[in-house]
C-alpha cells in the first residue's frame, strides 16, 4: 500500500483530511506503561479516537522536523514515518515526488504531519526562519557528534540514498554535518542516517541532570 505525495498536506486518516502539527494543550491524559532514564512510554484508552489522540500528542512533540529531497525510496521514506513518531517530531517534510509504503511505517502514518512541496524553493520558503541542518558525508562541515546543542525548532535535511543532497541545496543549508562511518561501505540506508540523527537529538534533550 502506497500513500503519493503532492504540494499538500497528507492527511493522518489514510491520507485523506488534512492536519496540521501545532502546539495546543491537550485536555487528555496519557498512561505511562513503561519508565526508563529519559523517558516515559504512553499508551491511550482502546476507545479514544485518532483525532483525540493526535491531539494528545501535539504538547509531547520535539521541536525539531525531518525533511527528506528526492527520497525515492518507499520504504526508506516509510522506516523513517515510524522513527519520526518514536522520537515525536513536529512534521516530515517531503520534497519533491515520491510514495511511500504504510506498511514499512507500521501504521505510524496516523498520526503524524506529512506535509509534501514541489520543489526546493517551496520548502525553503516552508522552513523560512527555522535552521536548516543538512547531512551530506562529503560535504559536511563537521561530525554530528562534534555538536554541543542543537539549535531550536532544527529542521534536519537528508537527500536519498542514491544522489544525496545537491551543492545548491547545500549551499541554502544552515549548517552540513556528516555522519561518522569506519568500514569500506561508506553510507547508510536513509531511515538508518535519519534514526542516528533523532536519536542524538533526544540523547543530548534529555540528557541525566539537563532542565526538561
Amino acid at each position: 500500500m502506497a500513500g503519493s505525495f503532492g504540494d499538500r498536506v497528507i492527511s493522518p486518516k489514510a491520507q485523506h483530511d488534512a492536519g496540521t502539527c501545532g502546539g495546543a494543550q491537550s485536555t487528555f491524559a496519557l498512561s505511562p506503561v513503561k519508565r526508563f532514564d529519559g523517558f516515559v512510554a504512553a499508551t491511550f484508552p482502546l476507545d479514544m479516537g485518532l483525532d483525540e489522540i493526535r491531539e494528545a500528542l501535539l504538547p509531547l512533540r520535539h521541536r525539531f522536523s525531518i525533511a527528506l529531497h528526492g527520497a525515492s525510496n518507499p520504504f526508506a521514506v516509510g522506516a523513517i514515518v515510524r522513527v519520526a513518531h518514536n522520537f515525536l517530531a513536529q512534521e516530515i517534510l517531503l520534497i519533491g515526488e515520491g510514495t511511500f509504503y504504510a506498511k514499512a511505517s507500521m501504521g505510524m502514518q496516523k498520526y503524524e504531519t506529512l506535509v509534501a512541496l514541489d520543489d526546493d524553493n517551496a520548502f525553503f520558503e516552508k522552513v523560512r526562519g527555522r535552521p536548516v541542518w543538512a547531512f551530506e558525508r562529503e560535504a559536511s562541515r563537521r561530525s554530528l557528534y562534534a555538536v554541543r546543542e542543537f539549535p531550536d525548532d532544527v529542521v534536519f535535511l537528508f537527500g536519498s540514498e542514491r544522489f544525496g543532497l545537491a551543492p545548491s541545496v547545500l549551499a541554502r543549508a544552515n549548517d552540513v554535518l556528516g555522519i561518522p562511518l569506519y568500514g569500506v561501505n561508506q553510507s547508510l540506508p536513509l531511515a538508518v542516517a535519519a534514526g542516528i540523527v533523532m536519536n542524538e537529538w533526544a540523547r543530548q534533550r534529555y540528557a541525566p541532570g539537563r532542565l526538561i
